[in-house]
């Protein structure tokens, strides 16, 4: 199962925790809370403890990992390509509307 498979699945019903994002996309806190100022993934919550990911951010995190190990992107760049990235997404489906 791919990536965008596993996020499927997920759904966006399924919150992680601070800890599973981790896990889940095998960084270490420090550099998933880098990513978090940076606004590359949007907790819920309002402390650590409470924080939770949707599947959206299963999926950034992911991009966010590929970017950072094989690019060496550094956190406000991935958080820029991630953002551009979106505007993409809705430029394209906003061609397909019209």
């Amino acid at each position: 199962m791919n990536d965008s498979q596993q996020a499927q699945v997920l759904g966006e019903g399924v919150h992680l925790t601070l800890v599973e994002l981790c896990r889940a996309v095998r960084v270490p806190e420090h550099e998933l809370r880098a990513w978090i100022v940076e606004g590359v993934v949007e907790p819920m919550g309002d402390a650590p403890h409470e924080w939770r990911f949707a599947g959206a951010s299963l999926r950034r995190a992911r991009i966010a990992v590929t970017l950072t190990r094989e690019l060496d992107v550094n956190a406000p760049g991935v958080a820029l390509a991630l953002d551009l990235m979106d505007e993409i997404e809705a430029l394209k489906a906003s061609l397909r509307r019209g």
